[in-house]
């Protein structure tokens, strides 16, 4: 079993390695924290994936079952697969990050949406191997009360993690970050400055006694409906 998951994991690897090059253009905080994050939906999005989502749109969106309440969002979020096929963040019928838009990298993959209007305010990846702790923590602690938060991890998130950082995402609604290991996957989605406990978390524990990738654990994926955050 453990074999078969390894070849198949070098199989992909292969193909990645042709079609992107490994040209992931990483967006941590070895520079400023105003640089971590600095794409939005228009400069990733190209138009025939704009087409593809305008026709989608009378449907459920990202690919969930059914349709979701207007006063909600659509949402489906994966980790990353061991440290090569990386994660995937759909949002109201949207892919905002994906290794076919080459824009996910090691670490925190996150985006960030005003959960009033549900505008993509800015996504790219926190990389936990090699990213400036101090820098890391101040982009996390600006993040606005009511912005809905999706993260998806890819790699490793624990090298550059600190205590701090746990809670920023406790303060999120997560339950599970207090207990993210190393290689860990693991996907949550929250609202900052919120009190209540959130629904979308999921996390697969690196072990290697149920390891599907030897030395990593599982993909994690999670979907469903999101409230909007209630308007003044």
């Amino acid at each position: 079993m453990r074999n078969q998951a390894v070849v198949f994991i070098a199989a992909v690897s292969g193909v990645l390695l042709i079609t992107w090059g490994f040209s992931i253009k990483s967006f941590d905080v070895l520079e400023k924290s105003g640089y971590i994050l600095e794409f939005n939906d228009k400069d990733q999005i190209k138009p025939k994936f704009q087409k593809a989502f305008s026709a989608i749109t009378t449907g459920p969106k990202c690919s969930l079952a059914r349709v979701c309440p207007s006063d909600h969002f659509a949402l489906r979020i994966s980790s990353g697969a061991a440290n090569v096929v990386g994660p995937k963040i759909c949002f109201d019928g949207k892919i905002i990050m994906s290794n076919a838009l080459n824009n996910v990298g090691p670490g925190l993959n996150i985006v960030v949406v005003n959960g009033k209007n549900g505008k993509v305010e800015k996504y790219g990846f926190l990389n936990m191997n090699y990213g400036n702790e101090e820098y890391i923590l101040a982009f996390l602690k600006e993040i606005q009360p009511g912005m809905i938060v999706l993260v998806a991890s890819f790699d490793d998130v624990t090298p550059k993690m600190t205590d701090d950082m746990r809670e920023v995402f406790i303060g999120m609604g997560s339950t599970l970050i207090k207990s993210v290991k190393q290689r860990d996957s693991w996907v949550f989605v929250g609202k900052s400055g919120t009190e209540h406990k959130s629904l979308f978390e999921k996390q697969a524990v690196n072990d290697e006694k149920t390891n599907v990738y030897e030395e990593w654990p599982e993909m994690v994926e999670l979907s469903g409906c999101i409230p909007r955050t209630p308007t003044d």
